[in-house]
């Protein structure tokens, strides 16, 4: 995909204002070569939006990458922790703070999601601009499809927004000034995606867009249809104006009509996150992964696994990231009732390679992951280097590049399981328990475990069991009211105001556009 050449400057990005460059850089195409034909207006102003759904930066795409938006909602819950390793992971206490909820609106991490989230949305805004001013060269019913996917990737990219944030600037132009600028309400946020993604959902292709092809990691029927599922389920923390029967009953009716598009539950919980994943009947929404086609990392299991791990494996990586006592609890580690999908999410114990020869650590000793000795800072810790259980969710792809970052096994953004969990959820809070049941153990049974009585408590750990290192964990403890328990003890500040349910307008947004209001609590 061709890169469009105009781009909103870092000015733009703290201010919301609108701008120009004059620069000419030599990769990128001349303005006014593209948008001449109506080829060029697709790769300019919608495929080139794709580039940023996935990342190779601190802080860009939403997943794969470090220091942004998954972040968020990972280190900032109970399911994993970056804890202190002597002199690594200490970082002037930015993983500390994400941990305790001790975070200020000068932290980084809500810094590189704001900015990032804003450029692809300024980015939609432009190429919604431009495909009215260059509209003679597509049909009219070409010209309604993109501007449709462009309008539903724009409303998810303000959901994230909403969801992290709160009240934001609800941008819809290029041509708004700073003194224009101001903080929309949460639930008027809300409401635009929710309607921005009903208007564009007719318009959009209702074909699969996990696998290679014309529609491979884009915006379909079943993609927007996932998110106003989500925000119908997570109507009640969005909007204090909200019918929540009625909205319930919406995440219902979103689900079936995935539902109906042939989306289904894999006979294997791995197939899904394997090497060459396309194949998957039950992922929805993916980032396209090819080392020799994309620039899209994963980084994730390259700062979990130890050294010595990843030199295994011929990578390298920077032995940090974890499971907390609290996640090891809910998967029941060290019990006779361990959920299977442990030993497919977490490295534990003796480590081996993928040829079953045990891996050694810098002593010449086993390498062994002591998953309970986990703590924030181990400083001292005999287990400084091998305390936790480490990330084990992807497929090892033997063939990956750039330290194992650069792999194919594609990101998973949405899947069917999550599907039948919020029906499962919708369907349990109307009080339907026979349906309720019924999905919930679909998720249970296909993992091998047991029938239970489904309760709101078990609906809640089984999306931890079942959707670990996704990104779902903060925005589920908070629709469940569970956000500001204490994790693993950690002692945290008076949250009895729930403010960090919402993360601070990052600072320096705050310095260069005097009309924002900070987040209470900030």
């Amino acid at each position: 995909m061709e890169r469009n050449k105009i781009l909103c400057s870092a000015f733009l990005l703290f201010t919301l204002t609108s701008c120009s460059l004059d620069e000419s850089p030599r990769d990128q195409i001349p303005e006014e070569e593209a948008y001449t034909t109506a080829t060029a207006l697709y790769q300019n102003c919608v495929a080139t939006l794709y580039n940023y759904i996935g990342g190779s930066a601190d802080g860009q795409g939403l997943q794969g990458t470090c220091r942004g938006v998954y972040d968020l909602q990972t280190f900032g819950s109970d399911e994993a922790m970056l804890p202190t390793r002597g002199g690594d992971w200490y970082d002037g206490g930015l993983w500390q703070d994400m941990y305790r909820h001790t975070w200020t609106a000068g932290h980084d991490l809500p810094k590189n999601a704001w900015l990032y989230l804003y450029k692809v949305i300024a980015l939609c805004n432009r190429s919604l601009k431009q495909l009215d001013a260059h509209q003679g060269l597509l049909g009219s019913q070409q010209l309604s499809a993109y501007k449709a996917e462009v309008r539903a990737l724009r409303a998810i990219y303000y959901w994230y927004l909403m969801d992290l944030f709160g009240r934001v600037p609800l941008v819809t132009s290029t041509d708004v000034s700073m003194n224009e600028v101001r903080q929309s309400e949460r639930g008027k946020v809300f409401d635009f995606c929710v309607a921005e993604l009903k208007e564009a959902l007719p318009l959009l292709s209702a074909e699969n867009s996990i696998r290679p092809g014309d529609y491979y990691g884009r915006i379909t029927q079943p993609v927007a249809l996932f998110v106003l599922a989500k925000l119908m389920l997570n109507s009640s923390v969005y909007s204090s104006t909200t019918d929540v029967a009625a909205a319930y009953t919406a995440c219902i009716d979103y689900c079936n009509r995935i539902e109906a598009l042939g989306f289904a539950l894999e006979p294997s919980y791995a197939t899904n996150f394997s090497v060459h994943n396309e194949n998957s009947v039950e992922n929805i929404w993916v980032i396209p992964m090819d080392k020799n086609l994309y620039a899209n990392q994963q980084q994730n299991l390259y700062r979990s696994y130890h050294y010595r791990h990843a030199a295994a494996y011929g990578f390298t990586a920077e032995n940090g990231s974890c499971a907390t006592q609290r996640t090891l609890d809910i998967f029941g580690y060290g019990t006779s009732q361990v959920d299977n999908r442990f030993a497919l999410c977490y490295w534990a114990g003796t480590v081996t390679d993928l040829n079953g020869t045990t891996v050694t650590d810098r002593t010449g000793q086993p390498l062994i992951y002591e998953p309970r000795e986990v703590s924030l800072d181990l400083s001292g810790s005999p287990y400084v280097e091998t305390a936790g259980a480490r990330m084990k969710k992807f497929e090892v792809d033997k063939n990956a590049i750039k330290d194992g970052k650069l792999m194919d096994n594609d990101i998973v953004l949405f899947r069917f399981a999550d599907v039948l969990l919020m029906r499962a959820e919708a369907n349990l809070r109307l009080g339907n328990d026979t349906e309720s049941q019924t999905d919930y153990d679909a998720v249970r049974h296909r993992a091998g475990m047991p029938t239970q009585t489904v309760t709101l408590q078990r609906l809640l750990d089984e999306r931890l069991l079942e959707l670990c290192w996704e990104g779902w964990r903060r925005q589920d403890l908070i629709r469940f009211v569970q956000y500001q328990t204490l994790y693993d003890g950690v002692d945290r500040p008076d949250e009895s105001d729930g403010h960090t349910t919402l993360y601070p307008i990052p600072a320096d947004v705050m310095a260069l556009n005097l009309n924002l209001a900070q987040n209470p609590g900030y």
